[in-house]
């Protein structure tokens, strides 16, 4: 088996509720996530435990999740949800993996909230990855988001 993985954490002058509200929103990544483009199948709002929803970004490809944790305003993972980067108009082809995104809030004092993010790509031996995919895992594509996610959050 094969395992890719990266995280970065940020300290925000907002509360855990704020941050986690925010971010546990896939319709907002378009807004502040590098590559993430278009959010489908979320019509509802807080997401619980076992929805999914759909994410394209300026390839040919989607992603599907699933919520497989949430508690707010701690923890929030979601998982993909059947191939990897399929074929975003009929669903057909993809890769074999599971990737894994996973955010923590930490509130070391009143004032402050550590938002973590960690994603874990784990792949078959021997599995090819898709073309692009390694980039979503430069840790400077996190540390933009998070300070998306900032500029949002306060303007």
């Amino acid at each position: 088996m094969g395992i890719v993985q990266v995280s970065s954490e940020t300290a925000f002058q907002n509360s855990p509720e704020e941050v986690y509200d925010f971010v546990t929103d896939p319709r907002n990544w378009v807004e502040v996530y590098p590559g993430s483009e278009m959010i489908e199948g979320v019509e509802r709002l807080p997401l619980e435990v076992g929805d999914i929803w759909h994410e394209a970004g300026d390839s040919p490809h989607r992603y599907s999740w699933r919520l497989v944790t949430a508690h707010r305003p701690w923890r929030w993972v979601f998982q993909s949800h059947g191939a990897l980067a399929h074929d975003r108009e009929n669903g057909t082809g993809g890769y074999t993996g599971i990737m894994t995104v996973s955010y923590s809030f930490l509130s070391p004092g009143e004032g402050v909230t550590v938002f973590h993010r960690s994603m874990t790509l784990e792949v078959p031996k021997g599995a090819e990855l898709p073309p692009g995919l390694i980039r979503n895992f430069d840790p400077t594509y996190i540390d933009r988001y998070h300070a998306a996610v900032k500029k949002a959050l306060n303007g």
